[in-house]
């Protein structure tokens, strides 16, 4: 295991320690880019920092509307896919294609299926006769729109993963549960559900690490607009950083995250992953 954790050391230790140390500095254009000693101003201002926290706020409630949708949608199409039917090798391959799109590319895909008037959602209703929606114009539209495209994205690989773990369960649990008078929703809860806790622990540490420090989506859809309504932290720290030129507090809004995802993480260690299976 040591390559991989100096690896680990290489890309992600060692970075998070230079935006620590660069966190109690200030690095902006009013210092010349040259690092000045703050102490914990940073983070003073971190706390008091209202956009921060909104945007916290947001970026918790996408992860955890997204992640739950893609659990129970991943769920459902890999129990489909477990079945013995025809041509279910071919429908295995054409679910993954949404995962293997490039975000750039599936973001934009859906910023002009979203467009106002000339998306193919507000065409068919200016067809119908019905008014246009402002998808990417109305605060609570454009947060549902970046909830679906995300869902619309990674729930292959939700179901990918789920349909590993169903095919790691036993088929003789089945036949006798059956003999012993079992039904296929009793089985689903005491036999499929809990053998697949641990899968479901996988896939949830996974997507909710990819959903905190959503990034791309965000910002090639909607910019975290409007009037930052669906901005997460990783594009407030990068609005900091790029737009303007606040190096120091773009640091701390990232270890900020950081802390987040820790928590996050720590919450979900908490929680059984056990194989047992119920009488």
């Amino acid at each position: 295991m040591a390559p991989a954790l100096l690896l680990l050391l290489a890309v992600f230790a060692w970075p998070m320690l230079e935006y620590a140390w660069l966190s109690l500095h200030a690095q902006s254009v009013f210092t010349g880019l040259e690092p000045v000693p703050v102490g914990l101003a940073n983070w003073q201002r971190l706390l008091g920092d209202g956009r921060f926290w909104q945007d916290a706020g947001q970026t918790l409630r996408f992860a955890g509307v997204s992640v739950g949708l893609e659990l129970v949608l991943g769920l459902g199409i890999a129990l489909l896919l477990h079945q013995n039917w025809r041509g279910r090798g071919v429908v295995r391959s054409l679910s993954l294609l949404p995962w293997a799109l490039p975000n750039t590319v599936m973001a934009l895909g859906w910023r002009w299926i979203f467009d106002d008037p000339n998306g193919p959602i507000n065409a068919l209703l200016g067809g119908l006769g019905l008014a246009t929606l402002p998808f990417l114009a109305s605060p609570q539209l454009a947060w549902i729109a970046t909830v679906v495209a995300d869902v619309w994205k990674t729930t292959p690989f939700v179901a990918l993963l789920l349909l590993a773990g169903l095919q790691m369960i036993p088929a003789d649990l089945y036949d006798a549960f059956a003999l012993e008078g079992g039904t296929p929703w009793q089985a689903l809860r005491r036999i499929t559900l809990p053998l697949l806790r641990p899968y479901i622990f996988i896939v949830l540490l996974f997507r909710l690490a990819q959903a905190l420090g959503v990034f791309d989506l965000i910002a090639v859809l909607t910019g975290g607009g409007p009037a930052s309504s669906t901005e997460s932290l990783a594009v407030y720290a990068y609005l900091n950083a790029m737009r303007f030129l606040d190096f120091g507090y773009s640091a701390t809004v990232m270890l900020g995250m950081f802390l987040l995802l820790l928590a996050g993480s720590a919450l979900l260690l908490l929680l059984p992953r056990g194989q047992e299976v119920r009488s």
